[in-house]
């Protein structure tokens, strides 16, 4: 039993210190009540329109942006493979030619002895 009277009175305690803090609380007008709810109403409003509007953008980039630019690597990339062949081609030819001269050399030194 005495347990219960403690208990008891702890509740009766707490409930008192409740409503005696309750008291001390500054509660805003309506008026004020009214400002602050429209602010924070319109700050909320100003930051989802900015935030869909970063993710449409860049959503768009991402869809589009990418695409162009890795079309635009392959085009270099083709680009440049088709230039190494033609150097390659090139310096192929300009060997043969000197390995054709040389032959001709050779031949030419051949018959003179």
């Amino acid at each position: 039993m005495p347990k219960d009277n403690k208990v008891k009175k702890e509740k009766k305690h707490f409930f008192r210190d409740f409503k005696a803090e309750l008291k001390k609380v500054i509660w805003p007008t309506p008026k004020q009540l009214i400002n602050n709810t429209i602010a924070v109403i319109t700050i909320v409003l100003i930051t989802a329109a900015v935030v869909f509007a970063l993710d449409f953008v860049f959503e768009n980039m991402n869809k589009y942006g990418i695409k162009k630019l890795l079309k635009a690597i392959n085009k270099k990339k083709t680009q440049k493979e088709k230039m190494q062949t033609k150097k390659m081609q090139k310096t192929l030819k300009i060997t043969a030619k000197q390995k054709m001269e040389q032959k001709t050399i050779q031949q030419k030194q051949k018959i003179k002895k």
